[in-house]
């Protein structure tokens, strides 16, 4: 792995006597790495220079591992279902490094709704996703996960004091659910919920134009609930999640 970050950092073909002087290798241990990198595929060697350059086979095997990764396929599935049960943009999120990354995202079908892009960060305090993962976090980690990046401010609504925010996600991890009030965006609020998928942490969520939200949070919220429940194996799939 060490061979392929340097490869990111030093964007450019490279000798085996360079590799090993960026490695900190012996020449002879560096060469012998090559050799099983070059014979398995990993990398090319230029035909008159003899130099070094990944080719594009560990992205080729990223890719279908993520393609096949099941938080992904039970991310998809659970932002499709709540999405069709409420019509709203409604989408799945992890951890990652002090921001919820999306890792599925199902967008609503009204003319004026929230846009979010798989792969897309949005940070921890603005965001119900981002509260809804907190919630599943002690203390201490909760605390940590705040230092991580800054706590900007994005609107008037954003609440950027840690402790606040801390003492916010405790009071709504006893209610359980999550929710957000044009705090990462003017005039767009969220409800969120989460649980753990194996071992790791998922929030699912949803978000809409505040007075659409406020008209049916009764409805949005029981989805939800369906959705996560079906999602994190505490329920059979309901008949139908638009029924009461």
């Amino acid at each position: 792995m060490a061979v392929f970050d340097m490869f990111a950092m030093e964007k450019r073909d490279l000798s085996n006597s360079e590799i090993a002087r960026l490695l900190n290798l012996p020449e002879s241990s560096c060469s012998d790495l090559l050799h099983t990198l070059h014979e398995e595929g990993y990398l090319m060697r230029t035909a008159r220079t003899r130099r070094f350059y990944p080719t594009g086979r560990l992205h080729q095997i990223a890719l279908e591992i993520a393609h096949n990764d099941p938080l992904l396929r039970a991310g998809t599935e659970a932002a499709d279902l709540l999405a069709e049960a409420t019509g709203e943009t409604s989408f799945v999120g992890r951890l990652d490094n002090g921001t919820v990354r999306a890792v599925a995202v199902q967008q609503g079908k009204h003319p004026l709704r929230y846009v979010l892009n798989v792969g897309e960060r949005i940070a921890l305090h603005t965001s119900a996703m981002g509260k809804a993962l907190l919630g599943t976090q002690t203390p201490e980690e909760i605390a940590r996960q705040l230092r991580l990046k800054p706590l900007r401010k994005i609107t008037d609504s954003t609440v950027t004091d840690p402790y606040a925010i801390a003492a916010e996600v405790a009071e709504s991890r006893l209610r359980g659910w999550y929710q957000t009030h044009s705090e990462g965006g003017e005039g767009m609020d969220a409800l969120a919920i989460s649980g753990m998928l194996g071992k790791e942490p998922l929030a699912i969520s949803l978000a809409g134009p505040p007075d659409r939200l406020a008209k049916n949070h009764d409805r949005y919220l029981q989805a939800l609930r369906k959705v996560g429940a079906m999602t994190f194996g505490t329920a059979e799939p309901p008949s139908s999640l638009s029924d009461g």
